[in-house]
């Protein structure tokens, strides 16, 4: 426990301590002087720029970008313009800031992505000073110009710049400033000798912290905490006034009893934290300020780096790197020495335990008796996640472990949740890694957030290990990782296609979540086509290959996935972009080697495009299909003599087809089609687009019975058809004498019992008794009954001896026709013995 405590400093109510993060692996020659310095939060990479406003062509500055742990990530010459700040989004990409108000931006590994401008104004006055912020709305940069004039941009990613009102007085740049984040507003705050401005989008105000002592002249640094919550302004007496941003309430004024202005400011503080404080850094000494009136003093050598993260600052020098924090409370609990905490006396107790000693026993009654057994597990739990040591993590996970067994009703979940944790952290800060990152870090950041950020730095194994130690559904772990790995590998100009295709297979396989076509994608985009379409082989789905080969201009290609997949929307989108792409002939060359394409393509001009059908048809020599598209466009034609030339040209088209049937019936409809024109001319009968059968009974109602007759030898209309059309429509019309006279003409085709019937339909009894003689035998004792003839019908019932008609007749047979049932009963009877 002392050696634990050894590096605790006193800061009022609470202690400090330095943590050793990282021996440095760079080899800074110089050290940090003269360097633009950028390092990410949250144990991000950092930026060197040395010597930045070097303007000598032969002698070029170098950008450096390093892993938090020193490693060499990326180094190359700077070749654009002098540079006056460096700043990282929080997506880990490196902002350049240049004195004409250009902002370069830059990935990890040094690639340049894209840049803006800070306006025009900017380019004339030049950029002063700059500060790279993040707030609510992404990540945002803040310049002073050479006019005096601040404009910002609140998120690089949907840029809108912002000119601030002209803050009065203001000659040059200003004495210190810094950015606020105030209910959801951007603002700057910033100090002219004695006066202290907040300038917004619409004003700028003067503003005087509450007691601040009247000692200051002037204000000559500020900072604000990692929140945004807090502010600091050192005044040229050396006193350090602390506050809430929005100035309305004072937290502490200390005299720090140095009147030089520091060379860096920077809030120290902790969530839940007992004693927040400012860190100061002059040439060689390190002050810690808090709001107590207390301080801590540490010594430097080298030049420093100060950066503010959300439970602490990093303290970077060319030779290592710290971490200065304010001790958890559980921490002082457990090992603030002479402590009686639950959570010290159980680590103590376990390691009475582990050297056999009965203490142990006697540590763990004194936790029983207080009953505060369960109390001691989570703290060591906790307290355990805020240690940076893995010694001291095992110690206390080990005295959470050994408690636990004496507990009945503890639930795990917690001691599991922060093992798994503390395993994660620990594997990320390892050197070669270099992601520094504290337990509370962590639960802000989120798992997700971290496996993003080790894709992104392309420590793939690390990633996908974690991801299947901590469970994580693979649509959101390992496959996300291995697409990422895939467009990674994709761009590697040292492997060939064959091998990369051959690793992909490998190690994606049938992943769940990962698609080979936003690969191949990948790969068509870095001029990778042939690969491209290897990995495309590994799709799938059919519908993800075929727009990226159309993309890459592989239409016949894309025709033969689009058809082997029997999705007919994803053929008729190929052939429609084969249609736009090719001339007439080709397309139609291309269609005729893949049929089923060819007959969508036909199903599809029949509705839309009839005159590419029949080029269609034309171009295969296919002439019974070519003479029914002409049988079908006369339909659509209103001239005669336009329908009469496209049914003889699929006549033709018939006989060279040698379908003789479908020629003389088209013949015959032209002869029908110049038969009806003759007969509207003539008599104005309205002929014209019927069938034979409707011009038949149009002409038979109309009374052109010879023209009629005319149809029915030209055409050849079967003798029945063409009795019943004349027998119904003179019956229509009640020409009775001329039916008669029909009816004797020749032996009915169609017997006349038709008659009977048909008159009776007109309700003339009278006529329908003429027929009923002439009918034949069998269909007698129908007629008889269709014109309500009984003993007529019961007569030829018991002549023909059929029971089944005398059935018929006896159905229809009321209780008044007594005698006329007896009668039948009795042939019916002697029918039935014989």
């Amino acid at each position: 426990m002392t050696f634990i405590t050894a590096n605790w400093n006193p800061l009022g109510e609470a202690f400090y301590r330095k943590s050793e993060l990282y021996e440095m692996c760079w080899n800074l020659r110089e050290g940090l002087r003269d360097c633009l310095v950028a390092a990410a939060p949250y144990g991000g990479p950092i930026a060197l720029l040395r010597e930045p406003l070097r303007r000598s062509p032969s002698s070029r500055p170098q950008l450096e970008i390093y892993s938090a742990s020193g490693v060499s990530i990326a180094s190359f010459p700077w070749k654009s313009g002098p540079v006056v700040h460096l700043g990282w989004t929080v997506s880990d990409e490196l902002l350049c800031i240049q004195e004409d108000g250009s902002v370069l931006i830059y990935d990890l590994f040094g690639s340049f992505k894209r840049h803006f401008s800070m306006g025009q104004e900017v380019v004339q006055s030049q950029v002063l000073e700059a500060k790279v912020f993040h707030s609510p709305y992404g990540t945002g940069v803040a310049i002073v110009t050479g006019s005096s004039r601040f404009i910002l941009a609140t998120n690089i990613d949907d840029l809108k710049l912002r000119r601030l009102p002209e803050v009065p007085g203001l000659q040059g740049k200003p004495t210190c400033w810094v950015v606020l984040n105030q209910d959801r507003q951007t603002k700057v705050l910033l100090s002219t000798g004695s006066e202290l401005y907040i300038v917004d989008n619409t004003s700028c105000t003067a503003v005087s912290p509450p007691g601040l002592g009247p000692q200051a002249s002037s204000i000559v640094h500020m900072s604000v905490s990692f929140s945004y919550k807090y502010l600091a302004l050192l005044t040229d007496s050396g006193h350090l006034w602390t506050g809430l941003s929005h100035l309305q309430d004072t937290m502490s004024e200390v005299d720090t009893e140095k009147t030089t202005p520091p060379k860096q400011m920077v809030w120290c503080r902790r969530p839940k934290s007992q004693q927040p404080s400012v860190v100061l850094m002059w040439d060689r000494l390190l002050m810690v300020v808090g709001v107590c009136q207390d301080t801590i003093q540490f010594p430097t050598e080298d030049q420093c780096v100060l950066v503010g993260e959300m439970d602490g600052v990093r303290i970077i020098s060319s030779t290592n790197q710290e971490l200065l924090q304010e001790v958890p409370l559980v921490c002082q609990e457990i090992f603030k020495i002479a402590s009686m905490a639950p959570g010290a006396l159980l680590l103590e107790a376990h390691r009475e335990y582990e050297k056999s000693s009965q203490k142990a026993d006697e540590y763990l009654r004194e936790i029983k008796e207080q009953r505060m057994l369960g109390e001691a597990v989570c703290q060591c739990i906790e307290a355990a996640g805020h240690e940076y040591d893995p010694n001291t993590q095992k110690s206390l996970m080990r005295a959470a472990s050994f408690g636990k067994c004496f507990l009945t009703d503890f639930s795990p979940d917690q001691f599991v949740s922060t093992c798994r944790e503390l395993r994660v952290l620990n594997a990320v800060r390892e050197s070669s890694v270099g992601l520094p990152l504290t337990h509370t870090q962590f639960k802000q950041m989120t798992l997700q957030v971290l496996i993003d950020r080790l894709v992104y730095r392309q420590f793939y194994p690390l990633a996908i290990e974690m991801c299947r130690y901590l469970k994580i559904p693979d649509y959101q772990g390992v496959s996300r990782v291995l697409k990422h790995w895939a467009s990674c590998k994709v761009q590697q100009k040292d492997l060939s296609d064959e091998a990369i295709a051959r690793a992909m297979c490998a190690k994606v396989g049938d992943s769940p979540g990962v698609s080979y076509s936003d690969i191949a994608a990948k790969a068509y985009e870095c001029g990778r086509t042939e690969l491209a379409i290897k990995l495309l082989d590994f799709e799938a789905r059919s519908g993800e290959q075929v727009p990226l080969l159309l993309k890459m201009k592989r239409s016949q290609l894309a025709l033969s996935k689009a058809v082997e997949s029997g999705d007919t929307d994803l053929v008729y989108t190929v052939v429609t972009h084969l249609k736009n792409e090719m001339n007439r002939g080709d397309f139609f060359m291309t269609l005729r080697n893949q049929p089923v394409a060819l007959s969508l393509y036909r199903q599809f001009c029949k509705l839309q495009e009839q005159e590419t059908l029949k080029d269609l048809y034309n171009q295969d020599d296919d002439h019974k299909e070519l003479a029914n598209y002409y049988v079908t466009a006369s339909y659509r034609e209103k001239r005669l003599e336009s329908r009469l030339s496209l049914l003889q040209s699929a006549v033709d088209e018939y006989n060279k087809a040698k379908n003789e049937f479908s020629a003389k019936a088209t013949e015959e409809e032209m002869r029908l089609l110049r038969f009806q024109r003759k007969l509207d001319d003539e008599k104005g009968a309205g002929l014209l687009e019927l069938s034979l059968q409707a011009t038949m009974e149009a002409l038979l109602a109309l009374g052109l019975y010879k023209q009629a007759e005319q149809l029915y030898r030209d055409f050849r209309v079967p003798d029945k058809r063409y009795w019943w059309l004349k027998l119904k429509s003179l019956a229509e019309k009640e020409e009775w004498d001329e039916l008669e006279k029909f009816s004797k003409s020749k032996k009915s085709p169609i017997g006349y019992l038709a008659f009977v019937e048909v008159c009776m339909k007109s309700n003339n009894k009278y006529e329908a008794k003429k027929y009923v003689s002439k009918v034949t035998p069998e269909q007698r004792v129908k007629a008889h009954l269709a014109i309500s003839d009984l003993d007529g019908a019961a007569d030829a019932a018991i002549e023909r001896k059929n029971d089944s008609e005398i059935a018929a007749v006896l159905s229809r047979c009321s209780a008044a026709d007594r005698l006329l049932i007896d009668k039948l009963n009795r042939a019916r009877a002697s029918t039935v013995k014989k």
